[in-house]
């Protein structure tokens, strides 16, 4: 029996307790960096399998890593399993989790007679705190030679734009008074934000393609006739990469700085987690990945017809530009909702999503063997650490 088909054989015969596992996350959705459950559940679920666990790396309580073989080809792969606000896993990643935790397994089993070693890492708050950023920091991809995971989307795409991305807050503090008596002694924070609002949609105009800026009020006053004294929103900009985002930060941090200006409050700008980078897919093992993913009847027109990329941002973008790394977009059926929304949410515990499950573990596996028996690009790979 070929390496392929042990290791296929292996994930199918952990496919109950992988769609369990997906189930599991799917139905305890836990914001990034609190991820308890989900995080134990992966790690107790790598346990089982036989592989070596190591919880609170990084000095992160939801990270962990879980290790097999000992050879000189080091594979990873990334487990994220955080969930949004209010929506929970409207991105998939309880199908991430188990789908990475499915490769890990199926590549140990033939991991000694490819001199392999397999790293499943749990990487916490993919949704804007950058936990693979954490553990990129402290050093658990330094002698990595592959990085790989799949993600859940509406359509079968080899990669993404990944946009690089800030998250921050923005803070006004002015001083309340009646609005009726004396609004006059007040100095409104909300309007300072609406302000700094109106002066975004305006840039908008002048943006350069790629750049992007979206954000929510979480904080906008108390009661309707008392001046607010303090307003927060919470954004986001992104553009093609890191030099380009501070460019635009500049100007977008003066819009903010507008708004304090003309209502006489003072502005703070609070930086969210770490900036999210560009990302570069390494082309020899997504090769590998399109003709496993193939295999298993997935289908990449879209890749071939030159459709425009969907963009995203995500953290695994930071680990391509230190690690050879793929993150392709694996098709589930949605009957037209995208990510982040509940219809998504809904869409990721269907039989097709278990069965995206097994075929990212299927595909994610037999890409990183395919890439092991690849002497070319084995060597290229090996040099590089």
């Amino acid at each position: 029996m070929s390496e392929h088909e042990r290791a296929a054989e292996r994930i199918e015969a952990s496919r109950g307790d992988l769609v369990a596992l997906s189930h599991f996350v799917h139905e305890h959705p836990e914001l990034g960096y609190e991820e308890f459950l989900s995080s134990d559940a992966v790690a107790s679920a790598a346990e089982a399998a036989g592989l070596s666990v190591e919880r609170g790396i990084a000095g992160l309580p939801t990270a962990f890593r879980a290790t097999a073989g000992s050879g000189s080809l080091h594979v990873t792969f990334c487990a994220e399993f955080d969930a949004l606000p209010d929506v929970g896993h409207a991105c998939g990643h309880n199908i991430i989790a188990a789908s990475s935790l499915g490769a890990a397994i199926g590549l140990a089993e033939v991991a000694d007679d490819l001199d392999l070693r397999v790293t499943l890492l749990g990487t916490p708050s993919e949704e804007g705190g950058g936990g693979k950023i954490d553990l990129l920091d402290a050093g658990y991809f330094d002698d990595a030679h592959a990085a790989m995971m799949i993600h859940p989307f509406p359509t079968e795409r080899l990669d993404a734009t990944c946009l690089a991305v800030d998250h921050f807050d923005v803070i006004f503090s002015g001083k309340e008074a009646h609005a009726a008596a004396a609004p006059w002694e007040g100095r409104n924070a909300l309007d300072a934000l609406t302000i700094s609002q109106v002066a975004l949609a305006l840039l908008r105009q002048q943006l350069q393609p790629g750049d992007l800026i979206h954000g929510i009020v979480t904080e906008g006053g108390s009661a309707a006739n008392i001046i607010p004294n303090r307003a927060v929103g919470r954004f986001m900009a992104r553009s093609l990469d890191l030099s380009r985002l501070a460019e635009l930060r500049l100007r977008v941090n003066a819009c903010f700085e507008a708004g304090a200006l003309a209502t006489g409050t003072t502005l703070e700008i609070e930086e969210l987690g770490h900036p999210f980078s560009h990302m570069v897919s390494d082309q020899g093992i997504l090769a590998h990945y399109r003709d496993a993913a193939e295999a298993l009847g997935r289908d990449f027109r879209l890749d071939d017809e030159g459709a425009a990329k969907p963009s995203i941002s995500t953290d695994m973008a930071n680990v391509s530009l230190v690690v050879p790394s793929i993150h392709p977009m694996l098709m589930i059926p949605t009957h037209g909702a995208v990510n982040h929304q509940a219809a998504f949410t809904a869409a990721c515990v269907t039989p097709a999503a278990d069965q995206a499950v097994i075929d990212g573990a299927l595909a994610l596996a037999a890409t990183a063997i395919s890439v092991a028996k690849d002497d070319e690009l084995r060597e290229q790979l090996m040099s590089r650490s």
